[in-house]
């Protein structure tokens, strides 16, 4: 017997009681009963985005939730500003060029966050740019660019605004979207929400929506605006993933139990513990600078394939965790700790990474780096 152990950033395990909330028997969505439901899910959305503003639930992956914040806010011809430091922040750049968007691509070397005075030469030297598009935590390289300093740079431009793509970052690390002036935030369901793939959710500010007004690409599905005006109403204007919003007004809970600081906390001290453990073990971090919380990127050893790595973890030891995209595939490996995730994750994620790297051959203290999590996550006295 192998007994599995999720450890990919995304989807992430779903905690039993919320497989439970699911598995509830289906109920209509035009029905009155699931109008309280519904209502409930909107307000404690809020409280996790730390926004006034309605967060919009779309039935689609994260993508869609991306696609949707250029498509209903630009229109062909802008110009817009794609912070390319990572796989999904090239993806911006790609759903862009889609929409007819110009793009001024500033390209960050992987591993390294963006140097926020980069953007504002950008700005200062085109103001007609109308968005700024970035990723708060680059999953493919495990690197958090600075939102709270890009924040400072677009807020004071009244006919620019800030995107961010928060998918492997909102309920991670702190991310104040009103107080920041993040006008538009994308999340997905399958990360720190702990629940299966399937939804996205957007906040939307004032500035964007004022923004959306003008813009003149189409849009049928991801139609924000007649989102919003059913979601005001407790509805959708499509059919919406009924059973995942069951779940979600049960995480979302959990979440509120927690208490938002001690989520951020638990997600620090986890990282934490993780990457000083990677480092006791005698291996190497990928993220030069600004490392996400959300899952540690660890760079292969000399002459050891990262993707037999990551291989061995899932058939050898049952865990699954992720390899290197694009030109990092063979290169590094990926360990969440987001969402569903405590410290004995960490420590397990910690001891199968010893033995499987000592299993191809390269010299490693079996205990060095598990020891050092242990002492990092054992309760304060």
């Amino acid at each position: 017997m192998l007994k599995r152990y999720l450890l990919a950033p995304g989807p992430t395990p779903v905690p039993p009681e919320v497989l439970l909330a699911m598995a509830r028997p289906m109920i209509h969505h035009r029905a009155p009963e699931f109008d309280p439901i519904f209502a409930e899910v909107r307000e404690n959305l809020k409280w996790l985005f730390q926004t006034r503003n309605d967060v919009l639930q779309l039935a689609c992956s994260g993508t869609g939730g991306m696609e949707g914040a250029v498509s209903n806010f630009l229109s062909p011809g802008d110009k817009a500003i794609c912070i390319n430091g990572g796989k999904f922040g090239e993806r911006w750049t790609k759903i862009c060029k889609t929409f007819g968007v110009q793009v001024h691509e500033i390209k960050v070397d992987w591993g390294r966050a963006v140097d926020p005075q980069m953007v504002a030469e950008a700005l200062k030297k085109d103001p007609s740019i109308k968005a700024v598009y970035v990723q708060a935590s680059e999953t493919s390289t495990g690197v958090a660019h600075n939102c709270k300093a890009l924040a400072d740079i677009v807020r004071p431009l009244g006919e620019t605004i800030l995107v961010v793509d928060a998918i492997t970052a909102l309920g991670v690390f702190d991310l104040k979207t009103d107080e920041w002036g993040l006008d538009v935030v994308v999340t997905g369901s399958q990360k720190a929400l702990m629940l299966p793939p399937g939804m996205a959710f957007v906040s939307v500010s004032d500035k964007a929506w004022r923004l959306a007004d003008k813009a003149k690409n189409a849009a049928f599905y991801f139609n924000f605006k007649r989102e919003r005006e059913n979601q005001q109403k407790n509805q959708t204007a499509y059919t919406p993933a009924v059973s995942m919003i069951l779940g979600l007004q049960e995480v979302l809970r959990m979440l509120k139990a927690e208490g938002l600081a001690n989520v951020f906390a638990r997600h620090a001290t986890l990282a934490q513990a993780m990457r000083e453990g990677v480092k006791a073990a005698g291996l190497t971090l990928f993220p030069k600078e600004s490392p996400s919380d959300a899952l540690t990127t660890v760079t292969a050893p000399e002459g050891v394939d990262g993707q037999q790595i990551y291989k061995n973890l899932r058939v050898q030891y049952g865990i699954t965790a992720a390899g290197g995209q694009d030109h990092l595939k063979g290169k590094v490996f990926r360990i969440s700790h987001m969402g569903y995730a405590d410290r004995f994750d960490v420590i397990t994620a910690l001891a199968a990474t010893e033995m499987v790297v000592k299993g191809l051959g390269y010299p490693i203290t079996l205990g060095s780096g598990v020891g050092r999590a242990q002492e990092l996550l054992m309760p304060k006295a």
